[in-house]
């Protein structure tokens, strides 16, 4: 049977087994090197509230939420592109 890719679409190189992770969007188990990660920051204050505080001067503390997608939610979801064989290539 054809490989699709050399590295089997993984980026784990010698390692061995690697941990799994959760996909956040479909709840499935990924291989940690094989899931994309998508890094989001988000406000706890409503956007209205903190325009208005933003031009009193005040400072709004934002926490960085990271999650994890499985390949088939990323391209679903429009994070990862299809690509051609020739770009995969390169």
């Amino acid at each position: 049977m054809a490989k699709k890719r050399r590295s089997g679409g993984r980026t784990r190189g010698k390692k061995g087994r690697g941990s799994l992770v959760t996909c956040s969007f479909c709840g499935k188990l990924v291989p940690r090197e094989k899931a994309k990660k998508v890094t989001s920051t988000v406000s706890v204050v409503d956007f209205r509230i903190r325009k208005e505080l933003r031009q009193k001067g005040a400072l709004i503390p934002t926490t960085k939420v990271l999650k994890y997608a499985c390949i088939s939610c990323a391209v679903h979801r429009g994070i990862v592109k299809i690509r051609s064989k020739d770009e995969r290539k390169r």
